[in-house]
């Protein structure tokens, strides 16, 4: 993700610098301002409703959106290493939060963002970032596709106004027999109200797609209520008035027992939020044509998180669809996301005490939007249709994510995706026969590869090509273990190997033991500095085998050795 040249370690600065500091020292003007202001705006139109909306639907009262956006937005665009990262709420951790309140309340909830902004910043500071493009594509796919069906699942009580008697139950299948269940209490205001906002979204998107389409939705829903008196819930209903400033920063409870119950959570928003926010930060680079610090913006998420858990906000992340918003509406560097956190506050000083008319259903609405556009529809079709071990992946995670865990369903994708890797990388590894010439062809023929020529049949010549691992270790070295029971002298050429590991390096000093018990020779060819190290480690060394340039150095070796 940093991309540089050459084999030198990047620096410090290279790698933590933020990328504000880049940009103002690239020289920054009124024209560089009044771009950034604009796309700051722009976004915060977009934050406003839909950090609301995320906040209600993980639990928690919809002011804890807002000061997660303002807060932990502000703090990822002054310290991170990417120019457009915006930062705040994302519908990704809605699970995982909803799960977390749950389980150990508001309170535990604000120590286990604290906890996963310490874990971002040390995993920075390991530069651990580099490693989050390891993630495979069709884990990525799988698992947010997964967490868009959940969130959709979460909002089918407000889109239909459904009265349940007790707490709405977590795992899905549970969820959606009590929701069937409370059917008999449907709000047919609240599905108007759901079906118009979803429709004022797409239809914008479609006929006006520069307008803001989830305020102007939120906003006409709201006074349609006002208007109407419709019999739906309401912000001001559920959660009373919205607060006009933000709070004064305070600790959460660290104290053994609450920092006990909160890790397992702090665990999960780490990774998640790590490969959401570098996929966000990759999705603008795309974008813009630009390169982001990866390890910078881990640390910048890790100081969002904690500032954000001390002002009573959930879990900061990179968003993917505010940041290219931001991207598309022109923004020159992260002075825009400062910006938008700076709006998103006037927009609460100003206009909280109208928030409070906002139906549920409406923002339940925007959420089901949210959801819809997370499917990767184009992505895990072709994925499914083209690659059946792909299929696998995506199905496993999807599956796992939806009715198990997420973290779980992340980590057993991973694995799977790697074993399967490993498979493939194995089975394209495999063993060439190379035919050296007789020594009186040698003067007027030009390719020592001649298989078409007379050979000398005490000297074989093998080629291996692909990653020689401990995947293939096996099947290539019973293969060369075979061939060893022929010649006096065996050329081995690692030409075209790209990768030796220890598990494969002691296959050839296996052979090379064969070999000498039986009174021949092995000689190896076109090893790289790295692949002879690691050869050299497991002690095939002179005499007990022969290093040679090339195949024909080696032959002429063999026959010295043979006469």
């Amino acid at each position: 993700m940093d991309r540089r040249g050459g084999g030198a370690s990047p620096s410090f600065s290279e790698q933590y610098l933020p990328k504000l500091v880049t940009v103002l020292s690239e020289g920054y003007g009124k024209a560089e301002l009044r771009a950034d202001a604009l796309a700051g705006l722009t976004v915060a139109i977009v934050a406003l409703p839909l950090s609301m909306a995320i906040a209600i639907a993980s639990g928690v009262g919809p002011e804890r959106g807002l000061i997660t956006a303002i807060v932990g937005g502000a703090a990822v665009s002054a310290l991170g290493g990417s120019r457009f990262q915006i930062g705040g709420p994302a519908g990704a951790f809605i699970i995982l939060v909803a799960a977390c309140v749950a389980d150990i309340g508001v309170g535990g909830l604000l120590t286990a963002t604290l906890l996963a902004g310490l874990f971002m910043m040390v995993a920075g500071f390991l530069r651990l970032g580099a490693y989050v493009k390891f993630i495979p594509y069709p884990v990525t796919v799988g698992f947010t596709s997964a967490i868009a069906v959940i969130i959709f699942a979460s909002q089918i009580k407000d889109l239909f106004g459904l009265t349940i008697g007790g707490p709405e139950p977590g795992p899905l299948l549970e969820k959606l027999g009590v929701l069937w269940a409370a059917r008999d209490t449907v709000t047919p205001a609240a599905i108007a109200l759901a079906l118009g906002t979803v429709a004022v979204i797409q239809g914008l998107k479609r006929l006006k797609p520069g307008w803001p389409g989830m305020l102007i939705a939120v906003v006409g829903a709201a006074l349609f209520t006002s208007v109407l008196g419709l019999p739906v819930e309401t912000i001001g209903s559920r959660f009373g008035a919205l607060p006009r400033v933000l709070p004064a920063p305070e600790f959460p409870d660290l104290g053994l027992a609450a920092l006990q119950a909160a890790i397992p959570y702090a665990v999960s928003f780490t990774l998640l939020g790590a490969i959401e926010s570098l996929l966000s930060a990759v999705v603008a680079d795309g974008m813009t044509g630009r390169h982001h610090r990866s390890n910078a913006e881990l640390v910048a998420q890790g100081v969002a998180n904690i500032a954000s858990a001390l002002f009573g906000g959930i879990t900061v992340t990179g968003t993917i669809a505010r940041t290219a918003t931001n991207v598309r509406a022109g923004a020159h560097g992260p002075v825009a996301g400062i910006l938008h956190s700076a709006f998103v506050l006037v927009f609460m000083m100003v206009f909280a005490p109208l928030a409070s008319a906002i139906p549920l259903a409406a923002l339940a609405g925007v959420l089901a939007v949210v959801a819809w556009n997370m499917i990767e529809k184009e992505e895990a079709w072709m994925l499914l249709r083209t690659s059946s071990g792909d299929a696998l992946v995506l199905a496993v995670t999807f599956f796992l994510v939806i009715f198990r865990d997420l973290t779980e369903g992340i980590l057993v994708g991973f694995v799977l995706g790697a074993v399967l890797f490993i498979r493939r990388m194995s089975e394209a590894a495999h063993v060439e026969e190379r035919a050296p010439l007789v020594e009186d062809d040698r003067a007027d023929e030009a390719s020592p590869y001649d298989s078409g020529r007379a050979t000398d049949h005490d000297i074989l010549v093998y080629r291996i090509k692909g990653a020689f691992f401990f995947g293939a270790a096996s099947t290539v070295g019973a293969v060369l273990d075979r061939i060893a029971d022929r010649p006096s002298a065996f050329v081995l050429d690692f030409a075209e190997v790209p990768f030796l590991d220890s598990t494969a390096a002691h296959s050839v000093e296996l052979l090379a033991r064969k070999m000498a018990r039986k009174g021949g020779r092995l000689y190896l060819t076109g090893t790289s500095p790295d692949i002879r190290r690691t050869l050299l480690s497991l002690g095939l060394r002179e005499p007990k085998v022969g290093y040679a340039h090339d195949i024909d150095d080696a032959v002429a070796d063999a026959r010295a050795h043979l006469s």
